[in-house]
Order: structure tokens, then C-alpha cells, then sequence
């Protein structure tokens, strides 16, 4: 069957009009674009208008003076910065009055050593723990005065991590760059599979902890709370980070809103090049019609460094597909990232950062879809400004502040064929956020003082309408009458919503870290004030400590967080609409109050124990239990596999986890890191919000308490990375996952199914909750680095995501994130040249 689709946009409240209407015409799309640089230009010019408070500096900053046994400055020495267990390495050299400086550096233990032909190696451990800058003087003493120095003495100080309260995790720019990587559009979302407490889901998307996403990733400074997932946005291009540093426990009072992961992203500065002008530049060719191309441009004066990166990728398998067969599935994808630092005078240091990208790819098919003639298409953008500040007040005391404004569009274009529902959407999001900080070092003392605030306007415009007659058939036993009214099989029009709103989240914390000989207390308290649709408050504690037993390099620790999660803004007007609840069956109606309950902010306690253990001074292994409770339990409705989601929440969950990390740092070429994850969800009904078109779904989450789609009961994540010789290195990844929780459809209904009946053999349907079999898959990445004196030249990198070709699902069926095939066996090349 043929019809037409809607092409007016509306203001208002939902309305209905003839289901006859025109195609979609560009105008609509236009629309969307003018928005969006309208919206940028208007955010830019909003943070101009604010003083010179911008982006809160989240790295460290080393300063310092070399001189001889006489006290004679030293120049050309050279001054290297490295952590073991993480991998971080800087260089440089002292200037002509024995200076040096390093800038960018993420908090965290190092080992500072400084060489000069002549003298003997300077070594010690650094502390650098805020960005309050540190200054370090070194003397040298003559070479024929060395004594034997312990180096592994500080190598066993950075294998673990004595001031850290919770589960802390950091990844450098060098150990990204060997991952393994799945070609196409994934972004920073499979780098954080490697980390324990995430469970793997469909186009590259994670649930950290138990939770649906609920992810906050920091950039440089500024927080973004929407999903990040191919799907939904372009995803952040790891090539554009330099470290990150993850939380999922003890999250610091600084975060809020979105807590169940805080990704902390440094980003690549033009200081942390080699010289004044440097970059890359890289081409890729993998399978499924695959290509990618990325600059990269950077440098540095005495004053201000510059970076810059642009990037595209292009693939005819763009996203995981639902069917076994890759079908109506290409997409392109184009981010740039510019980065500008500025060191105004000795006491102020200026930054500023852009970020844009956008999408455009097809919804992949069905195999009922794709004989139907279904080319649905949807389009993404985004662009964000962040300007920065920092303001050494004293040397033990700075102020920094953060202004930052970020813009979004996302759209669904329907096509003719659209089978069994037609959708169109146009979905304008914006988030306007001030950040200010005040840090005093104080004896044992590191006082930090946070005054935040956050402005959300949203704008939505969606449309749907039924256009297969056996959806929803009156003769069903799962018929829903409050449907009936936009079956265009059945004489029906269309539903259509359109709706704006602006929201607010004003936040104030303190936070205290002291150190009490082998205690560090971190001691915290963060209070938000939330109103939008709803209006609610909450102050949260955030507790932690951490005992350090010398003699066997021990830290144990525990920590209680009190957090309070805000709705995701995406599509949160319909999902809270009367005319979203007019659509539920009549019985849910009647036991919801008409079908409406407002989806409210997520209350949740926190608590988590654990220990990291130093083995043999040559590995790091952490294990932590933990355990959460919330009331009002945010989630997702995926939207009939199109990647629309309205959010939803349950009344009560409970999450019992535990997992483990073992860090080998390269030692006699070999490295590598081995994570393991368990956690237990429980779900309480009764649900608010989402978009069920099924009565079905909604009677699942009526029946009671039950175990939630993210349940895994087991996952396990290896990296090992070998150096066979100076230029060549290797990399393999192994990840297994138990299997995530699907619907509990009927198995012969779905033998059935000309869409579904192929994958049967991948799900358990018959048992308690019914699971996603379990999977094993392997990826490996060789590469060749070209070097010519102690400059990289260029690069090769030859990979294999799923070498073995497993056969697999992330999920079945799932009223929250619907069906999706683990991609097939890719190959893949790179190649990269340096200047």
C-alpha cells in the first residue's frame, strides 16, 4: 500500500488533520538547518556577552627550574613525565634558563626524571592532583657522583593509585591508538568496553553499572549528558583525545545529572606536540564499502598552541542491523574538533573549544521492510563552543570557571514504503552551561567550591501513523481501540505532536580531600535544584576513603554516594504528553490516572567497597563490590528499531555488582589488561512515559518485579598488546558477554517469522529470563611504525574485528533497545603519515 507522509511542521499541542498530505519536501529539512545555526550563532554570541568565564581546566599543570651541583641552570636537559600503569609519557627540554614546563596533564601520580649528558638521572615521584600548578626544582649532581637508583621504586608507587576513593580508570592517547577499533561509525563508546562495569549493546552503545546509559562525557571541561551512540548523535572521534579518565565509583560532587559513568576527555593540545608545527594525516578502506580519511593540524609558540582534526567516514553497513541480512544500511559521518590555548600572562591561561558533526544514514531494514519498499533516513548535527578560563590566584589557590553552549538536531525522514508504522521526526535540542570552581590547597587539606548552572530549551515535532492492516488488528488479543484512530489501513490519519520547553538545573557543591598519613578522605556534598516538566531538589553526599598498606601495596577502599539523575532531555516532551498517554490500552490508562504520570528525577544510593592490590611490582589488580538502589529508575523506549527513543522510567531498581581489572604495563614488550564485569538488575514496576505501541510491552512491565534487558550476568574484556620487534606492534581483544535480557516472546511465533526465524538459534526464549546466547569475539590489529631518527614518519595498521566471523546478537526483540546483529567478520586497513 502507497500513502502520503507529513510535511508541515506544527506549534502547539498535538493535533490531527487528514492522513492525505504531500511527500516530505526539503523545506523540512532546511527548516532544521537554519535552526541549528541559528541556534549555534546565537549560543556563541550568548557566551561573548559573558565575561571571560569559561572552561574548567580538569588537568594539571608541572613547572620547573634544573641547575648543577653549583646551582647553575641547566639547559637542553631533558625532562620526561610517565606514569606506569597508565601509560602516560611526556617530553621536553629544559629552555636556556633551566626551565621547563608541561601543561595538560590528567590528575594522577607520575614519575618525573630528568637527564643531562654529564650528570646523573634525576628521579622522583609527583604528585598532581588539581590545577593548581606545580613547581619542582632539580638539582643534578655530577655523573661520577651517581648512586644506584631503585626505578622501580617509583614504577611500584604508579602501579597504584593511593589517593583515588573509588573506581578510577585511565586510558592515554598511545594505548587508544592500538585498540582495536571496529571500522565505520563507532566512536569513544567501544574504547570504554575495555573498562570493567559496562555491558555491550548495539551500535557501540553501553550500560555502565546496571544502568541503561545515563553517561556523562566531559570535554575538556565540558559535560554532555545526551546519548552519544551512533544512533543518536555523532559519536566523539577518539582520535581528537588524549586521556580519559573514567569514573563509576565515588563519582566527584563536580558531576551531576547523568553519574552512572563520568568519562573525564583531556583532549590533544598544540603544546603537546614537538614543535612548533606538526600533524597527520590518515586514510582507511574495510569492508562493506568502507572508507574513512582524517586531518590533523597542531603547534605551538611560547604562547599560544593550536589543534585542530577533521574527519569522515563513509560505510554501507553504517549501523548494526536488526536483520542477519545487511539490508538498506549505508551512512556517512563528518566531525571536526579545533582547540585553542592561550597563555595570556604567568597568572591567566585562556582556552577555547569548537566541536561540529553530523550524520546522515538509513535506517536499516527488516526483510518485510525492505520488500515493502521501506527508505527511511535520518539525519543528525551537532555543534558546541566552550570558552575557558583559569586564574592563578595565589600558588595554592585557583579559580577556574566553564561557559559552554551545544546544539543538536536529529531527524527521521519516512519514506512510502514504511512498514508496519511510518514516523517522521524533528527533534531540536540545546544545552546552555556555566561551571565555576574555586581550589585552595591548604596543608593536608584540597578545598574545592562549585557554583553550576545548566539552560535547556527543547523543541520536538513528531508524527506516526499504523500502515500494515495485521498491526494491531481488531481481531487481536493485544488490540489496542486507543490506537485504532491512526490506522491508515483502516481509514485513519495521522498522530501528530509538536511541542517546546526550556528547563533549568542550578547546583552548588563542596568538596574536601584531606590527607591523614596513610588515609585520604574525600569528603563531599553537592546539592541540584531541578525544574522542568517536574521541579525537584536533593543534596547528595559524596563520601569515600582509602587506607594505603604500605608493606604489601595495598589500598582498600569505600565510598557512599547519594546521586540524583535528571531525565534525558531527548523526546522527554511527548514521553510526558497527554497525547503520548492517550495512546496506552484502556486498562493501563485506568490504573495510571489516565495513562500520565510525569517522569520525575532518578533518586539512587550508592555504595561500593573494594581494594587494589600492587602484584609482584609489575601488574595492578582492582576488585570492587557495589551495590545501588533508586526510586523512578530512568530508561529508554526504542522506538520499532529506528533509534528514536522516548524516555521512560519504573518505579524502584536494585543492582548488585561486582568486577575486577588486572593492568599488566608493558614489560619485555608485552602488556595488557584483563576486566571482568557481573551485575544483577531487578525492575519494579509501575513505568511512566515511552512510546508502547503494543499492549503487550506494557503488560511485561505491569506483571511485577523482573529482570531488566541489561542484566549480564558475566563479561570479560582482554587486551594484550606485544612489540615482536623496535617498529612492529600488535594488539588482540577478546570480549565474552553472557548475554543481555530479550522480550520473553513465544518461540513459535517466532519460528514464524520471516524477519526473525533465522535468529532463533542465537536466543534462549525458554528460559528464566530468557537470554541472549552468550558470545566470544576476537579482534586484532598488527601495525608497522616507521621511524627515522626519533621522529614517527608514517604508520600501517592492518585489522580484524570478529576475526573468527561469530554469528550473534546484542539483543532480541527488546521493548527497550529492539533487535541488533553483532557485525560480521571486517577487514580493515589504515595508513598514516606524520610532519
Amino acid at each position: 500500500m502507497r500513502r502520503s507522509v507529513p510535511g508541515r511542521r506544527f506549534t502547539g499541542n498535538s493535533r490531527q488533520s487528514s492522513s492525505r498530505e504531500n511527500l516530505l519536501p526539503p523545506a523540512m529539512a532546511l527548516a532544521g538547518f537554519q535552526a541549528m545555526v541559528y541556534s549555534i550563532l546565537s549560543g556563541i554570541l550568548l557566551i561573548l556577552t559573558v565575561p571571560w568565564q569559561a572552561r574548567a581546566q580538569a588537568t594539571a599543570q608541572l613547572s620547573g627550574t634544573v641547575v648543577d651541583p653549583l646551582g647553575a641552570a641547566v639547559s637542553g636537559a631533558n625532562v620526561r613525565l610517565t606514569n606506569f600503569l597508565t601509560g602516560f609519557e611526556r617530553q621536553t627540554t629544559t629552555r636556556s634558563g633551566g626551565s621547563f614546563q608541561i601543561v595538560n596533564v590528567p590528575f594522577q601520580t607520575y614519575e618525573l626524571q630528568v637527564s643531562h649528558s654529564g650528570f646523573a638521572t634525576h628521579t622522583q615521584a609527583v604528585q598532581l592532583r588539581s590545577n593548581v600548578p606545580v613547581l619542582i626544582p632539580v638539582q643534578l649532581s655530577l655523573a661520577t657522583q651517581q648512586e644506584a637508583i631503585d626505578v622501580s621504586l617509583v614504577e611500584r608507587i604508579t602501579l597504584i593509585d593511593t589517593e583515588a576513593t573509588g573506581t578510577r580508570t585511565e586510558l592515554n592517547r598511545t594505548a587508544i591508538e592500538q585498540m582495536p577499533v571496529q571500522a565505520g561509525a563507532r566512536g569513544l563508546e567501544g574504547i570504554l568496553l575495555n573498562f570493567p562495569g559496562f555491558a555491550a549493546n548495539a551500535n557501540g552503545a553501553v550500560h555502565p553499572r546496571g544502568a541503561h546509559n545515563q553517561m556523562t562525557y566531559v570535554v575538556d571541561g565540558m559535560p554532555v549528558s545526551d546519548q552519544f551512540t551512533g544512533s543518536f548523535a555523532t559519536s566523539i572521534d577518539p582520535s581528537m583525545v588524549q586521556s580519559l579518565e573514567l569514573y563509576t565509583g565515588d563519582i566527584p560532587p563536580d558531576y551531576g545529572s547523568k553519574v552512572s559513568g563520568v568519562a573525564n576527555i583531556t583532549t590533544h593540545s598544540g603544546f603537546d606536540g614537538a614543535g612548533d608545527f606538526f600533524g597527520m594525516l590518515e586514510l582507511g578502506a574495510a569492508q562493506f564499502d568502507t572508507g574513512s580519511a582524517m586531518l590533523q593540524l597542531g603547534g605551538a609558540g611560547e604562547k599560544l598552541g593550536y589543534f585542530g582534526s577533521v574527519s569522515a567516514v563513509k560505510s554501507n553497513r553504517f549501523l548494526d542491523s536488526p536483520s542477519l541480512d545487511n539490508l538498506h544500511n549505508g551512512g556517512n559521518a563528518e566531525r571536526g574538533f579545533l582547540r585553542l590555548d592561550y597563555h595570556a600572562t604567568p597568572k591567566d591561561s585562556l582556552r577555547v573549544s569548537l566541536l561540529a558533526g553530523r550524520s546522515s544514514f538509513q535506517l536499516a531494514n527488516l526483510r518485510s521492510q525492505h520488500l515493502n519498499g521501506q527508505q527511511q533516513r535520518r539525519h543528525l548535527r551537532d555543534a558546541a563552543v566552550s570558552l575557558g578560563w583559569v586564574r592563578l590566584i595565589s600558588p595554592s589557590a585557583t579559580f577556574d570557571s566553564t561557559t559552554s553552549y551545544r546544539t543538536t538536531v536529529a531527524q527521521l525522514f519516512p519514506s512510502e514504503g514504511d512498514t508496519p508504522v511510518t514516523a517522521s521526526l524533528a527533534r531540536h535540542l540545546s544545552t546552555f552551561s556555566s561551571f565555576n570552581r574555586f581550589n585552595l590547597l591548604r596543608g593536608r587539606h584540597h578545598w574545592k567550591i562549585g557554583f553550576d548552572y545548566q539552560y535547556f530549551p527543547v523543541s520536538e515535532n513528531f508524527f506516526f501513523a499504523i500502515t500494515d492492516p495485521r498491526f494491531n488488528h481488531p481481531g487481536s488479543r493485544d488490540f489496542n481501540p486507543n490506537l485504532a484512530t491512526f490506522d491508515l489501513t483502516r481509514g485513519g490519519h495521522w498522530f501528530r505532536f509538536s511541542d517546546k520547553g526550556a528547563g533549568h538545573l542550578q547546583t552548588v557543591f563542596l568538596q574536601d580531600r584531606i590527607k591523614l598519613g596513610r588515609f585520604q578522605l574525600n569528603l563531599g556534598g553537592r546539592f541540584d535544584r531541578y525544574r522542568f516538566l517536574t521541579v525537584g531538589s536533593q543534596f547528595q553526599p559524596r563520601l569515600g576513603v582509602a587506607y594505603h598498606l604500605k608493606e604489601t601495596g595495598t589500598v582498600l577502599r569505600a565510598s557512599y554516594n547519594r546521586n540524583y539523575q535528571t531525565p534525558p532531555n531527548e523526546n522527554l516532551l511527548l514521553s510526558n504528553s497527554e497525547a503520548a498517554g492517550r495512546l496506552a490500552p484502556p486498562d493501563v490508562r485506568r490504573d495510571l490516572n489516565g495513562g500520565v504520570i510525569l517522569i520525575g528525577s532518578q533518586r539512587q544510593n550508592v555504595y561500593e567497597v573494594g581494594l587494589q592490590q600492587r602484584l609482584a611490582d609489575r601488574a595492578s589488580l582492582n576488585a570492587v563490590f557495589f551495590h545501588k538502589d533508586s526510586r523512578d529508575l530512568q530508561d529508554n523506549d526504542n522506538f520499532l528499531n529506528t533509534g528514536i527513543i522516548f524516555p521512560t522510567s519504573l518505579a524502584r531498581s536494585n543492582v548488585n555488582g561486582f568486577e575486577t581489572r588486572l593492568t599488566l604495563p608493558e614489560i619485555h614488550r608485552f602488556g595488557g589488561s584483563v576486566s571482568t564485569t557481573h551485575y544483577h538488575v531487578v525492575v519494579t514496576p509501575p513505568f511512566t512515559g515511552g512510546l508502547f505501541l503494543g499492549s503487550a510491552a506494557l503488560d511485561l512491565l505491569s506483571e511485577g518485579p523482573f529482570v531488566i534487558d541489561h542484566d549480564q550476568k558475566l563479561a570479560v574484556s582482554g587486551l594484550l598488546t606485544y612489540r615482536p620487534r623496535q617498529n612492529w606492534w600488535t594488539s588482540w581483544q577478546v570480549r565474552y558477554d553472557s548475554g543481555l535480557v530479550p522480550n520473553p516472546s513465544d518461540p513459535a511465533q517466532v519460528a514464524r517469522d520471516p524477519d526473525y526465524f533465522d535468529q532463533l538459534p542465537l536466543v534462549n526464549l525458554t528460559s528464566d529470563p530468557p537470554r541472549v546466547k552468550a558470545r566470544t569475539i576476537l579482534d586484532a590489529t598488527v601495525g608497522y611504525r616507521h621511524i627515522r631518527g626519533d621522529r614517527r614518519v608514517w604508520d600501517l595498521v592492518f585489522q580484524a574485528a570478529n576475526l573468527t566471523d561469530r554469528t550473534a546478537l546484542y539483543n532480541f526483540q527488546s521493548v527497550f533497545v529492539g533487535t541488533r546483529v553483532v557485525q560480521p567478520r571486517t577487514l580493515s586497513a589504515k595508513v598514516r603519515w606524520y610532519w
